[in-house]
């Protein structure tokens, strides 16, 4: 199944990947109205998905003649294309720190979540205990005494964290107690009406974090 030509904005998005799912995070938080493909990796691919993207991979966003890939690329974009609310600062310091934030999320912990989902991955229990170990050791950043991270509103930076720690307990991730300033944040986030509304079904089977 390919987007219809009509559309303004699409995606191409794998129904379990948390990359696709902070890219449909976004995409709820700003409202924005979105024809959604889903692209099982076990499955067919759309026949114009290589066209769009050389990597033939999940998120590709499509707006009008534009199509992007790379997560961040694709969120990064959104927040300018759509600017309210504002996911990042406006102030250039501010950004580039939200930016670097996002960049060790990803480089610590997205980097053991891609060899969670991987089904052949070796060493999967050390990579779970590091996983667990790297976010119970950052507790206390979740704890500042504001509702989202380092925020007092909803930011990019949540919607990276967000489908990350939904996924916890079903790759078998399982937080010790050092870690409930993290559960505790994940639950704000899980009951936020644009984070159910950005889950697939095979997102909504898997078991809640925390």
């Amino acid at each position: 199944m390919a987007l219809s030509q009509r559309t303004s904005i699409g995606l191409y998005s794998d129904p379990a990947s948390a990359d696709s799912h902070r890219v449909r995070l976004v995409l709820a938080e700003k409202g924005i109205a979105v024809e959604i493909v889903e692209v099982p990796p076990e499955g067919p691919q759309p026949e114009d998905l290589a066209q769009l993207n050389p990597y033939a991979e999940t998120p590709t966003l499509v707006d009008r003649d534009l199509a992007l890939y790379d997560p961040r690329v694709v969120c990064e974009y959104l927040d300018e294309r759509f600017p309210h609310p504002p996911l990042m600062p406006v102030d250039p310091v501010s950004r580039a720190k939200a930016k670097l934030v996002i960049s060790r999320i990803e480089r610590d912990w997205y980097r053991l979540l891609a060899h969670l989902e991987r089904p052949d991955a070796r060493g999967k229990p050390a990579i779970r205990r590091e996983l667990a170990e790297g976010l119970a050791a950052s507790a206390d950043v979740f704890d500042a005494g504001v509702p989202f991270f380092l925020s007092e509103e909803i930011t990019m930076m949540d919607c990276t964290l967000a489908p990350l720690l939904w996924r916890l307990r079903h790759y078998g991730v399982e937080l010790p107690e050092a870690a409930a300033p993290v559960q505790a944040y994940a639950e704000r986030l899980f009951e936020r009406a644009p984070f159910q509304a950005s889950l697939t079904a095979a997102e909504q089977a898997m078991t809640r974090a925390g």
